[in-house]
């Protein structure tokens, strides 16, 4: 399926690219019946559908709701089928459902589409969080530049309600329209903060709670708050995809890319990678800083190495995406003991490891490794049988 916002353009092919039926249906009520009852004409089918993560994410996640088994397709990888195709590359709603078609059946490992969860909540309220902090910064740079003009020096940069509310009533009264309007914006725009701060407030708490909800102990590495963890397992979902910390952080960019050539090693900053959690995990890393932390001491020990400080930081956030990776894989392995362990509570395996510090004792490198290290020890035990 190649789907658009009110279209979805599908072809059914057999194991040998044979081409079955093809068709183009729009994506309200009537339309998706039709195509529905198009497909479910082919026993043991399989809907590959391109971008379940983006444009096509309404129509796979109704096709899951009705029973129907749905692969997520890369854009990138149909993209290249369509250049290899014959056709000269031309770029049509057909041809697209047609490279849809035949990267579905000819790539293994692609991602199944599952029923929207509670990860899904969590990345939406995270959204929105994100979105009333950015309204709160824009707010208070607004009010600082009428306090400018209001107040001689005008304000300090962290600047709060109540102190905005403050420095208004101690400032001089106004004279003259254009002063009296300043004041009138400036009122109108703390009341505006104080209304965003409510709602950043009530945020938070739904984000705690439903991180504590989800089992998470995110909240107790030093650096990630509510936000931060919701971000995590929001954009994360399932840890397990992740077969060593290497995998994750080169999926979220902390992992620096190889810049060897001939004699000379050496490694640049990666700027791909999933940047959101990449600015979770620099926050976790500057608020570690600027306390005493082991995070702190990891630091200094870089510089000591004689690291500069942009390169001491980006080992320590390689360090910290480990930190997370190994929390969050021991979160999971602990609900799965819980959930096999049943309503009667038995006894599962004790899962203590170094990872549940804000640093783990083990030492990690800043280069991603295909496996662990061997010096590294087994964070979990091996579960028996």
């Amino acid at each position: 399926m190649d789907p658009h916002k009110r279209s979805a353009t599908i072809e059914v092919i057999d194991q040998h690219e044979n081409v079955l039926a093809q068709g183009r249906y729009g994506t309200d009520t009537d339309g998706y019946a039709q195509m529905l009852a198009a497909g479910r004409r082919f026993p043991g089918r399989t809907w590959a559908v391109e971008g379940c993560a983006g444009i096509g994410r309404h129509i796979a996640q109704r096709l899951v709701a009705d029973g129907e088994t749905v692969l997520d397709v890369p854009p990138k990888l149909s993209s290249r089928v369509r250049v290899f195709d014959t056709g000269q590359g031309r770029k049509t709603d057909p041809v697209d459902a047609h490279s849809v078609a035949v990267a579905g059946l000819r790539s293994p490992g692609l991602r199944q589409v599952r029923l929207d969860d509670a990860t899904v909540a969590l990345r939406l309220l995270v959204d929105r969080r994100d979105e009333l902090g950015h309204a709160r910064t824009e707010t208070v740079s607004r009010i600082h530049q009428l306090l400018l003009e209001i107040v001689p020096g005008g304000a300090k940069k962290f600047l709060t309600r109540g102190q905005a509310s403050y420095l208004l009533r101690t400032a001089p009264e106004p004279v003259g329209i254009v002063a009296e309007t300043r004041h009138r914006l400036a009122r109108e725009l703390i009341d505006e903060l104080t209304t965003i701060d409510e709602k950043i407030r009530a945020a938070d708490k739904q984000l705690r709670d439903l991180v504590a909800a989800a089992g998470s102990t995110l909240t107790g590495l030093n650096g990630i708050g509510p936000s931060g963890a919701a971000r995590l397992l929001g954009d994360i979902g399932d840890i397990d995809r992740f077969r060593t910390p290497g995998h994750f952080a080169s999926w979220n960019g902390t992992a620096p890319l190889d810049a060897s050539s001939g004699d000379q090693k050496r490694h640049r900053l990666s700027r791909a990678g999933n940047r959101r959690i990449n600015r979770v995990l620099h926050i976790m890393a500057i608020v570690q800083l600027r306390h005493d932390t082991p995070g702190r001491a990891y630091y200094r020990r870089r510089l000591a190495e004689g690291k500069t400080t942009m390169e001491a930081i980006r080992a320590l956030k390689r360090h910290l995406s480990d930190v997370a990776y190994k929390r969050m894989l021991h979160d999971a392995r602990r609900a799965r003991t819980s959930e096999a362990a049943g309503p009667a509570g038995q006894p599962g395996t004790t899962l203590q490891s170094s990872a549940t510090g804000p640093i783990p004792t083990a030492g990690s490198s800043d280069k991603s490794h295909a496996e662990p290290a061997s010096d590294q020890p087994r964070t979990f035990p091996t579960p028996t049988p």
